[in-house]
């Protein structure tokens, strides 16, 4: 029998948002030691874990830092120096792998890995020249995406017709085939080092319509047991073509005739997956580790029907956060708040989740639309130009 000495490990962080917050929660209630990595002081992460070091993603001294003092190396953000990751002697360490981080960066890449393999995306195509008689030749209405750094709705716009191609991107980027939905769903997958792989419920997202962020998580997703398990079954073997170790979001849009398409994979815990924390035996922060440390996987079973909150910075709002409505809000039977620590707010900047249980999905879900109406994250201060700053800020 193998024996652990306290602290079991040590573990690095690359980021200090709050899922990497949530994630050294879970961490300390684990007996690890957890230094982060983050060119914010005082980052979410950082004002509960052991050590932080000032640096950006692409830091090389820092990030070597981090590699060379922590056993096991993950991430909470995918914006960072993949390449210099990959030169380094103790890569293998870093968990999910500094090779599969470099393919999911790159969206086209990611969209090419999975075609390949046989799964489920939407038509696209690589746009090589950014002339219109490309987008013409693809074909209208069409979904442009970048290449490189998108999230929470930014480097993703939908060209309906010609008359659209002002808005398009600039920059890389690839074409994508407009396909109606009826709901966009995911589905959290686990895999160790060891092989071993756990699903969870498949979820179903529900976003706000001017940002295109992540309003609403229901869990489970109102959806046929059958779509249920065939989405399961579409997530883990994306996983495996992978080779992925650690915790993965896939999500995926279910089209009008009932098809499930693979929309993107994120490489770590979730927004769709905050859920777990509460409704779920074990949670997606916790899964993480255990995957990634190469110890046995919890069970994911959904222990109650939930609705995750995303509290986003309200419009016309920034500066120190002021949160209106928490009494009120906590007053609701089944509601758990959850505030990540950041010390400014703007407009539609994930600020914190709320998560709702009841016996019901239809409970949760109407205890959860009147938090969304109670509970307001505003700013000290007014901001007048709110429409182009809101995207500074993902995960």
């Amino acid at each position: 029998m193998k024996a652990f000495r306290f602290p079991f490990f040590r573990l690095g962080i690359i980021g200090g948002g709050q899922l990497a917050k949530m994630m050294t929660q879970e961490a300390k209630k684990m007996g690890l030691f957890v230094t982060i990595l983050d060119p914010t002081p005082a980052s979410p992460a950082a004002q509960v874990a052991d050590e932080e070091i000032i640096a950006g993603f692409y830091d090389e001294e820092g990030l070597a830092k981090l590699c060379a003092t922590s056993d096991i190396v993950t991430y909470d953000i995918e914006h960072v120096n993949a390449p210099f990751l990959k030169s380094l002697p103790g890569k293998e360490k870093i968990r999910p792998s500094p090779e599969l981080l470099e393919t999911i960066q790159d969206k086209f890449r990611q969209r090419v890995v999975l075609n390949e393999a046989g799964l489920p995306v939407p038509p696209f195509a690589l746009l090589e020249e950014d002339k219109i008689s490309a987008f013409q030749a693809f074909g209208f209405p069409l979904v442009q995406k970048a290449r490189f750094g998108g999230y929470d709705g930014r480097g993703v716009v939908t060209l309906k017709s010609a008359e659209d191609l002002p808005k398009r991107l600039k920059g890389p980027s690839f074409l994508e085939a407009y396909v109606p939905i009826e709901k966009e769903l995911a589905v959290l997958v686990a895999r160790s080092v060891t092989g071993e792989v756990r699903v969870y419920p498949v979820v179903e997202m529900l976003f706000e319509p001017k940002a295109h962020i992540c309003d609403l998580v229901l869990a489970p997703a109102r959806i046929p047991e059958s779509i249920a398990e065939e989405a399961q079954s579409l997530g883990i073997r994306c996983v495996e073509v992978l080779n992925g170790v650690g915790i993965f979001a896939i999500e995926m849009f279910l089209t009008k005739d009932r098809k499930l398409l693979i929309n993107e994979i994120a490489p770590r815990p979730h927004n769709s997956g905050h859920f777990t924390i509460e409704a779920c035996a074990t949670s997606q922060f916790e899964e993480h580790l255990r995957a990634i440390l190469g110890l046995p996987l919890g069970s994911t079973q959904l222990l109650t029907p939930a609705v995750m909150v995303n509290l986003l910075g309200e419009e016309g709002e920034s500066g120190p956060p002021i949160v209106e409505g928490l009494e009120e809000a906590l007053a609701i039977e089944g509601v758990s708040f959850h505030f990540y620590g950041k010390w400014e707010t703007r407009p539609f900047r994930k600020m914190g989740h709320v998560t709702v249980i009841d016996a019901t999905l239809e409970g949760a879900l109407t205890k959860a639309l009147k938090v969304k109406e109670i509970l307001k994250i505003k700013g000290e201060r007014k901001e007048k130009e709110y429409a182009s700053c809101w995207h500074h800020h993902g995960e």
